[in-house]
């Protein structure tokens, strides 16, 4: 089967780091699995890891913005390919779709990242609530996330199929030494968190908390790994005398296992989720969470793992990550017990072989296009 996986870009996210993932699994299945980014070549590791491994990846310099100039390309390097599924992520359908014209017996399946609110743009809407109608199957990572697919497009994902991830380097040990780097003592309580600094992963939510006297009387520090947008704003943010020398902005980090094997436990303060990746590392890692009750996270995290708290409730966030900071030993045994879920329900390879299923399974779907039109 030849599977062609189709995002946006190769930035550092959660759909494209999950994506990448199911070449790597798909191809250990037996599947002639490949990997296309609408946009340019940036360098990432993603690219990186998956050359690394032989597998195919192509990048076809889409411009920023709306760029129909793209499809033509797209649509030669398909017909090169003649992929029999084509798994699409984010927003590319848009770009797909007309790309597919002239292609026949081609299935498109797609991968709801996040909840339907949050997915793509509301203007794009129309065209995926068409494009499921017309037999593009949508695939959800959790049920929070099938749920407002109802919501918004009023049909449910004929599949819901959580997240995988690569337990290994979760679950090796890590290298010491990220605490002595940064000059914090092992007596003192230490959370981190990983993401973009963006409105959706609201790490001011997560400044205010921790600046709570409370917490602080504790002596707790905060780690915070990622860039973004917001990146500027925070780093003045944690200067301010309630803060300052207790959060540690860090930029981008590719040795989050090393940060993880030395922290009391992981924060996640978003506004809104999918089904996070992140979550999923830091519990193989060993690790307690704390973090909002949104999208699929009540569907990773349970009492005997972490802590969840309401989305924008800085004071319930304080106080979740002061229980910890006060009971370490409370949250090692959380981090034992989410390591044993973790290795028991996040494989990666379990994720890939439900999607082949479902490839197999769209063998019986009737062809996406038909004389230039999209019809069910």
């Amino acid at each position: 089967m030849r599977v062609v996986q189709l995002l946006p870009t190769l930035d550092v996210g959660g759909a494209e780091r999950m994506a990448a993932r199911l070449v790597l699994e798909e191809r250990k299945l037996g599947a002639e699995a490949s990997l296309v980014a609408l946009g340019p070549d940036t360098g990432g590791f993603i690219h990186r890891e998956l050359q690394e491994a032989g597998a195919s990846v192509v990048c076809l310099d889409k411009r920023a913005g709306f760029d129909l100039g793209v499809v033509p390309r797209l649509r030669r390097h398909l017909r090169r390919v003649r992929p029999d599924v084509v798994h699409t992520h984010l927003h590319v359908l848009k770009y797909l779709l007309p790309a597919l014209v002239g292609l026949s017996g081609v299935r498109v399946v797609h991968t709801l990242h996040n909840v339907a609110e949050h997915e793509v743009e509301a203007h794009t809407r129309p065209l995926h609530a068409l494009a499921f109608r017309m037999g593009v199957v949508p695939v959800a990572i959790g049920r929070a996330v099938a749920e407002s697919v109802r919501r918004v497009y009023g049909r449910s994902p004929r599949f819901i199929v959580p997240n995988g991830i690569d337990l290994g380097p979760w679950t090796r040990p890590a290298a010491a030494g990220a605490r002595a780097a940064l000059g914090v003592p092992d007596t003192v309580p230490l959370f981190v968190t990983a993401g973009r600094l963006n409105t959706q992963k609201n790490h001011a939510l997560l400044l205010e908390a921790f600046a709570a006297p409370e917490l602080a009387a504790t002596g707790a520090q905060l780690l915070i790994a990622g860039t973004g947008d917001l990146a500027d704003a925070l780093t003045q943010r944690a200067l301010l005398p309630d803060l300052q020398g207790r959060v540690h902005l860090l930029g981008v980090r590719n040795d989050l296992p090393a940060l993880l094997a030395e922290a009391d436990a992981f924060v996640l303060s978003s506004s809104w989720e999918g089904n996070p990746l992140v979550v999923m590392e830091a519990m193989a890692a060993g690790r307690a969470v704390v973090a909002t009750a949104v999208g699929c996270v009540p569907e990773l995290v349970n009492s005997a793992t972490g802590l969840l708290v309401r989305s924008g409730d800085a004071r319930a966030l304080a106080s979740a990550l002061d229980t910890l900071a006060r009971d370490r030993k409370h949250a090692a045994d959380m981090g034992a017990a989410g390591r044993t879920y973790a290795l028991a329900h996040f494989g990666a390879a379990r994720m890939a072989e439900a999607y082949l299923g479902i490839y197999d399974g769209a063998r019986g779907l009737p062809s996406l296009r038909r004389s230039g039109v999209f019809e069910r």
